[in-house]
């Protein structure tokens, strides 16, 4: 009974801090109740994989301009919920000059313009001298699920909600507010989403700051100037939780339409030249509070896959036939989410097609602290789940990466490494 009897407490501990979300509030609830606070930070950060260099060499590299797209995950979000996430990077990277003009792009699809997808928000960072420079693209695709959550609104109102205990009632408003994205993104809205990210990757390789519009309601459809930017420009892409899933499958909707050798994209004319210089691209996916094997099951798998030595190695049979000659993914999962995993070997042949070129490092890292209550451990789930943003030893990884020369002192000193081999 007395070990229930501290469980019980962890988890209304847990609970209050989980629901104010913030933890100035819940810090002040749990000081009254520890047992003991460590006065070190020993949270956990292993790596295992292949070693990475960050987005730091891309912006440095004057030939090209570092571009990087941000997709978020479940729940509402809003213009400019990336903004502190930018900002730490921008900082780790000493980018301390940021446009007067934020431009924002609304997202809709080319063939059909009456379409509402989102928000591409973009804004340009650079060094004092302007000789670094970083073009930040946001995707916002909220828009596009809203009307069927609004189905559940009803629950949220006061008919509803004063039946409920204070604790009880906000939990099911998050709930209400993040569970029925998956359901919606299995659904018929799923194809809108890709298009969303796929108009956004389009505006990533089709202009420089400089061309891009301050607004806009246009569909983007690459062009030559396309083939002329990716051939210099660098290209990472960010992504949380559900976001993961979508960057996924959009890189993998490319690779199908780029695998159509019948000559015609969504009734468009193959982009030969594209689909060439494409190949010859290395791209980076940081995700964050990764979900991809979770958001796996009961999907078909890709039409190409088990054949990553054919079309990624040189000597392979089909290696002209890859749309990426690499896709790095470094995935970030906090053991405390109960929303986030790993990716387990063999994932990568089984679930990934295999022209994206994939290859893996995992990233096991406490984001939550650990604390003890009545001689429990415990961490904050919603912590653990959706403070990255905040994290220094992931923005130090995101910047500056691991095992090489210029990854961060506090990756070094906080983080244990293992590189994974044949």
């Amino acid at each position: 009974m007395e070990i229930i009897l501290k469980l019980s407490h962890s988890i209304i501990i847990t609970s209050i801090i989980l629901l104010n979300g913030c933890s100035s509030i819940g810090r002040g609830m749990v000081e009254a109740v520890l047992d003991k606070t460590e006065a070190e930070d020993t949270r956990i950060c292993q790596i295992r994989g292949e070693p990475f260099q960050g987005l730091a060499p891309q912006v440095k590299d004057s030939t090209g301009t570092a571009k990087v797209l941000m997709v978020h995950g479940v729940g509402n979000h809003i213009p400019g919920y990336s903004t502190q996430l930018m900002e730490k990077l921008s900082n780790e990277m000493k980018l301390k000059y940021i446009g007067k003009v934020t431009k924002n792009i609304a997202l809709t699809d080319p063939l059909d313009n009456t379409k509402e997808l989102g928000n591409l928000r973009i804004s340009h960072l650079t060094n004092k001298d302007k000789s670094h420079e970083l073009l930040f693209y946001e995707l916002t695709w909220s828009e596009i699920t809203a009307a069927q959550k609004e189905m559940l609104s009803y629950d949220n109102s006061g008919e509803y909600s004063f039946r409920r205990t204070a604790v009880n009632d906000i939990l099911k408003k998050f709930s209400n507010d993040t569970s029925p994205d998956p359901m919606i993104y299995l659904g018929e809205s799923r194809e809108d989403i890709l298009i969303s990210f796929a108009q956004s990757f389009c505006w990533l390789i089709s202009a420089q700051w400089g061309d891009l519009p301050a607004t806009s309601n246009q569909a983007c459809i690459p062009n030559e100037k396309s083939v002329n930017n990716m051939k210099s420009d660098h290209y990472a892409l960010i992504s949380h939780s559900l976001g993961s899933r979508i960057t996924i499958d959009g890189l993998q909707r490319i690779a199908a339409l780029f695998g159509n050798t019948t000559g015609k994209i969504r009734g468009m004319d193959r982009p030969e030249e594209l689909v060439q210089t494409f190949q010859q691209k290395k791209i980076p996916i940081y995700m964050l509070s990764n979900q991809l094997p979770m958001l796996q099951l009961g999907r078909k798998l890709p039409a190409v896959t088990g054949q990553w030595d054919a079309y990624c190695h040189k000597e392979g049979e089909n290696y002209n036939s890859r749309i990426l000659s690499q896709t790095s993914i470094i995935a970030f999962s906090d053991p405390n989410d109960i929303l986030s995993y790993a990716i387990p070997y063999g994932f990568i042949d089984r679930y990934l097609d295999s022209r994206l070129c994939v290859d893996i490092t995992n990233i096991n890292i406490n984001v939550a602290k650990i604390i003890k209550a009545f001689g429990v451990d415990m961490a904050n789930p919603l912590e653990a789940h959706i403070g990255y943003d905040t994290d220094d030893r992931i923005i130090a990884l995101l910047a500056n990466g691991v095992g090489n020369k210029n990854t961060s002192a506090i990756v070094n000193e906080r983080c244990q490494s293992l590189v994974t081999t044949d």
